[in-house]
């Protein structure tokens, strides 16, 4: 396949924030469109101007840009074919909308709200189609003169496409073969609305398509239902030969149940359903993979293998991996559960590959939170001791308390909040203080204090070199009671990395008080 010849585009409506779904779907576009060297469009499509919400649009860009997916052409990227919004091809559309009246391909419906409620009620299931189209107020059933009248004092209308019924359509689709659906089903869509003077999406999205020059569609299954009507859309305009290819996503589903995901399913278990943080108009705010602290490479690397696999083992996958294997033919038909746990586990895997020191700007921002300044330097050497420990969380599901590894910076803090603070008083009936902390621990700390404090060389080491010694002529354990003293808990890294990252004077104090004062 040619360069040339691929060109996908991704194309959200600005009708508020970006699910996980649709980031998916623009991977997987982005994915085929880096594999095949070809082009990868932005195209935003808002000609339901009264579900507009302001911010969406800039909203859909900034995550884009944190996912470190790119766009070659369209809104804000530029290109030779836009313009890109939807809005402003308005007199683009016009034209091929009187392409198919003047062909006899689509008619025009005057039918107000109240008639089709009312047929509605007459008819069980009733949609508009050749069956009923000859009892309805359009262009075939009144004079051409009555029509011209009507649109000269300014009826509203819409323009229908004209479905022949008995007609086995079929839809090429990458993943799912040969789609075959009877034109019979369908009803006569509306594809323009003189309200508005602006194109429904199903024709928006077929002249831009083909005007774009769209190699393949790339979507998510519940376009699949629309999709034969796209299909004789393109041979209506006579366009059959340059149709694009289509692939139809699975869905993403429920972590459990059934059905497809939701922001509701994330409300309840606790996880983002968006890619940022989302302000509602409402005051509302929902929450983003980004601010909940996951590693946009994790969000990629978790999202890719929802509904695709690479054909092995590999979990793994880098994006230059990804672009290297995606195959839209290994992606599955049936839907994907929402795993949120393995996106746990993703975000881990990533944040134990990541330099501490890239990592620490998020910790220091996490340590300012609770009212402590330090240096990206020490904020880095915490994250290197205590990454491999483990948390505990509430699971949403059962209600129990359990424990995961270290998966988030956030994480973090109640597993160090005594790198920062010292213990101010001793919890004796604790239950690791009252059996580590015995009647000799004083003096054995003290004996501890001692070596440690002739060390001009404080590091892990140094310490090693005089205190292993010690332990092994006295057969002194002083482990557990040194825990006690620098921490107040049964909690935290080995204490020799403990106390090389407190300091000489810090650790000294730290002992001297748990004499004093337990």
């Amino acid at each position: 396949m040619s360069a040339s010849n691929v060109r996908v585009r991704f194309a959200p409506s600005p009708t508020g924030p970006l699910h996980i779904g649709g980031v998916r779907t623009a991977l997987y576009n982005y994915l085929f469109a880096r594999q095949h060297g070809g082009k990868l469009i932005f195209r935003i499509e808002d000609t339901d101007s009264n579900r507009f919400v302001p911010g969406a649009e800039e909203y859909i860009i900034e995550s884009f840009r944190w996912l470190g997916i790119d766009f070659d052409e369209g809104v804000t990227f530029g290109g030779d074919k836009g313009p890109y919004r939807q809005s402003e091809r308005r007199h683009i559309y016009k034209k091929y909308v009187d392409q198919l009246l003047a062909e006899g391909k689509a008619y025009i419906a005057f039918d107000t709200p109240e008639q089709l409620n009312e047929k509605r009620e007459q008819i069980p299931n009733f949609q508009y189609d050749a069956t009923t189209r000859g009892m309805m107020t359009n262009s075939l059933t009144l004079d051409a003169a009555e029509v011209e009248a009507r649109i000269a004092r300014g009826d509203q209308y819409v323009v229908r496409f004209k479905i022949e019924p008995g007609e086995d359509v079929h839809v090429d689709d990458i993943i799912r073969g040969d789609v075959v659906i009877n034109s019979s089903i369908l009803d006569d869509k509306v594809l323009y609305k003189s309200a508005d003077q602006l194109p429904t999406y199903h024709l928006a999205n077929i002249v831009d398509d083909h005007l774009m020059e769209i190699s393949h569609v790339i979507r998510g299954e519940e376009w699949l239902p629309s999709a034969p009507l796209h299909v004789l859309l393109y041979r209506a305009f006579g366009w059959a030969d340059t149709m694009p290819r289509f692939a139809h996503l699975p869905l993403l589903l429920k972590p459990t149940g059934n059905g497809k995901l939701s922001k509701r399913d994330g409300d309840k278990l606790g996880f983002p359903v968006f890619p940022l943080e989302w302000h509602g108009e409402d005051g509302t705010v929902s929450a983003g993979y980004r601010e909940s602290g996951y590693l946009p490479q994790a969000v990629v690397n978790f999202l890719a293998l929802l509904g695709w696999n690479p054909g092995d083992d590999t979990e793994l996958l880098s994006m230059d991996e990804l672009i290297q294997k995606f195959d839209l033919s290994k992606c599955s038909k049936a839907g994907a559960k929402f795993d949120y746990v393995k996106g746990w586990w993703f975000n881990r895997e990533y944040l134990l590959a990541t330099p501490a020191l890239k990592l620490a700007p998020s910790f220091v921002d996490l340590l300012a939170q609770h009212g402590i300044t330090t240096t990206a330097e020490r904020a880095a050497a915490v994250i290197d001791m205590m990454k491999t420990k483990n948390v505990e969380y509430v699971d949403a599901q059962s209600g129990q308390t359990k424990k995961r590894s270290v998966s988030f910076i956030a994480d973090l803090w109640p597993l160090c909040d005594f790198c920062f603070t010292a213990p101010t008083t001793f919890n004796k009936e604790d239950k690791f203080v009252k059996k580590n902390w015995k009647d000799d621990s004083a003096a054995v700390m003290s004996e501890v204090a001692r070596l440690l404090e002739g060390l001009d060389d404080f590091g892990v080491e140094a310490q090693k070199a005089v205190i292993d010694p010690w332990c092994e002529a006295t057969g002194a354990k002083p482990w557990n009671a040194w825990r006690v003293a620098l921490v107040g808990e049964g909690k935290g890294p080995d204490m020799y990395e403990l106390s090389a990252f407190l300091g000489k004077e810090e650790t000294l104090r730290r002992i001297q008080f748990a004499i004093d004062n337990l």
